[in-house]
């Protein structure tokens, strides 16, 4: 079965950073499209960054764009999220998913989704 596991939330204030992990099981890593989503309260579910599969193309959404940075190591299965410059704003649960599209990282489209973890940024 497909299972992402995401880790490296927490708490940090304004201006912080922190990397989320999320490690990849029971798929052909190296083939998956992987994506970031989150989702705070009383909001929908939005499409942080995603990265492709074949020649690691990116999207971000325009509110972490010189932000945040997706990353992945195949060798490790395991795609990353570094977060600089955080904001009260985006305090959210972060899900990494697989079986989308990266063009638009668009919730929806994706089929596999990981626990979430908790990013709360401080002001």
């Amino acid at each position: 079965e497909v299972r992402l596991v995401e880790s490296g939330g927490g708490l940090v204030q304004a201006g912080g950073s922190l990397r989320l992990s999320c490690a990849a099981s029971g798929l052909y890593f190296d083939e998956a499209t992987i994506g970031w989503f989150r989702q705070a309260p009383g909001k929908e579910r939005e499409g942080v960054s995603c990265i492709g599969s074949s020649d690691g193309s990116t999207y971000y959404a325009d509110s972490v764009k010189g932000r945040f940075t997706i990353s992945r190591d195949n060798a490790k299965n395991t795609v990353y999220l570094q977060m600089n410059s955080l904001k009260p704003e985006d305090t959210a649960v972060y899900y990494c998913a697989t079986g989308g599209g990266y063009h638009h990282c668009l919730p929806y489209e994706y089929d596999y989704w990981g626990q979430g973890t908790q990013v709360t940024v401080s002001s």
